[in-house]
């Protein structure tokens, strides 16, 4: 592996790390959200503390990064085939795990939607309308999210991937974007599990 897709990773990752919405809470309201609501720093929490608009500034920052990993500094390096997935991956690990916040960071949704609109955007489409569909129906940002990451993993695996990658095509033929896919649907499930129990339990927050 070349020094130059280690520092598409590496910056790949520093981008992911960058707390938009809280940074944002701070700067603009003098609010950390990490005291507040979920005590999350992700654009759920964003919205619930801070109201629609800084909410939508988070969202869009969040998903941002990992367009920006994905699309921008991959190109740091365009030998290797995958560099473009490496970088999205190290995207989504900064947002879950800072830098800038001693490694505590979001659930990694937003970013993770970034990263495969950028490699896979039908694929992200058909996710992003279950999503859609589980938040009016439930009212529930995390079934929505749990959802939509079965859904986005249902997609690559079904659709061909000339079509799941269409129209950007990043990816080379083969299980790579599945595997990632699936890595990423269990890092959902994971970072959403106390979300999952209080799911089941009928606890869970509603918008």
């Amino acid at each position: 592996m070349s020094w130059q897709v280690l520092a598409a990773v590496g910056v790949s990752y520093v981008v992911g790390s960058v707390p938009t919405g809280l940074w944002f809470g701070q700067w603009v309201r003098g609010i950390d959200i990490r005291e507040h609501g979920s005590r999350n720093i992700g654009a759920t929490n964003t919205l619930r503390v801070l109201g629609k608009k800084l909410g939508a500034v988070a969202l869009a920052g969040d998903v941002g990064k990992g367009l920006i990993a994905v699309l921008l500094v991959a190109r740091l390096d365009a030998e290797w085939p995958y560099t473009a997935l490496a970088c999205g991956v190290a995207a989504i690990v900064g947002h879950i795990a800072p830098v800038f916040l001693k490694f505590k960071g979001g659930k990694g949704v937003a970013t993770s939607t970034g990263v495969f609109l950028a490699l896979a955007p039908a694929a992200t489409l058909i996710a992003a309308v279950v999503f859609g569909g589980v938040v009016y129906g439930t009212r529930m940002v995390s079934a929505a999210s749990l959802s939509a990451a079965a859904a986005l993993l249902l997609a690559v695996s079904v659709l061909p991937h000339g079509w799941a990658t269409f129209p950007t095509h990043t990816l080379p033929e083969g299980w790579a974007l599945r595997i990632a896919a699936a890595v990423v649907a269990c890092l959902v499930v994971i970072r959403h599990r106390t979300n999952l129990q209080r799911i089941l339990k009928g606890e869970e927050h509603r918008f």
